[in-house]
């Protein structure tokens, strides 16, 4: 028997994600000012290559590392070209190389807190040959449907992608 909620969508499996983070920006007093301590931090899980992030550097942050706004960013790039590519192979139409250059804008509410107001991606995606396009542009919005990530915020997610042909990308 298959379980459907409203949107129709298969609830039937649950996957958990543990992550730790670990605050390393203790400089010896700890928090006894809000000047005394660096917002450097950690996050990894088992068997992963650690990352190290801050706040952003509006916020004292360590502008050389990544911080939770550009991760969001982060995961909703990758969660869409990754279902994008996996829809593509389905399809038949060949991505040779593919590339986002993602921005998001975050708004600041009076009482210090905020969040983001949009996310677009800007995806630049190389096909083996042109009749693949029409095709592959259609699968964009189909990519957005599906991402785990994107169906997880409140907030819209645009994409604006361009397209280049192999031939006329590598000068040949």
């Amino acid at each position: 028997m298959l379980n459907f909620n409203s949107n129709n969508r298969r609830m039937n499996k649950s996957h958990q994600y543990e992550i730790t983070t670990k605050w390393t920006g203790n400089n010896g007093t700890g928090t006894s000012g809000y000047r005394q301590y660096d917002r450097d931090h950690v996050v990894s899980s088992t068997d992963k290559v650690p990352v190290a992030c801050s706040s952003d550097p509006k916020f004292r942050g360590d502008k050389s590392k990544y911080n939770p706004e550009e991760l969001l960013v982060a995961s909703l790039s990758s969660c869409h070209m990754l279902w994008y590519l996996h829809l593509c192979a389905e399809a038949g139409v060949i991505v040779v190389d593919y590339a986002d250059n993602a921005s998001g804008t975050m708004q600041e509410t009076a009482d210090g807190g905020g969040g983001f107001t949009e996310v677009t991606l800007h995806p630049k995606v190389t096909l083996l040959s042109p009749e693949m396009q029409s095709l592959a542009e259609e699968l964009h919005e189909r990519a957005h449907k599906l991402c785990f990530i994107a169906n997880s915020v409140n907030f819209p997610v645009h994409c604006k992608a361009s397209y280049f042909i192999e031939e006329e990308a590598t000068g040949a």
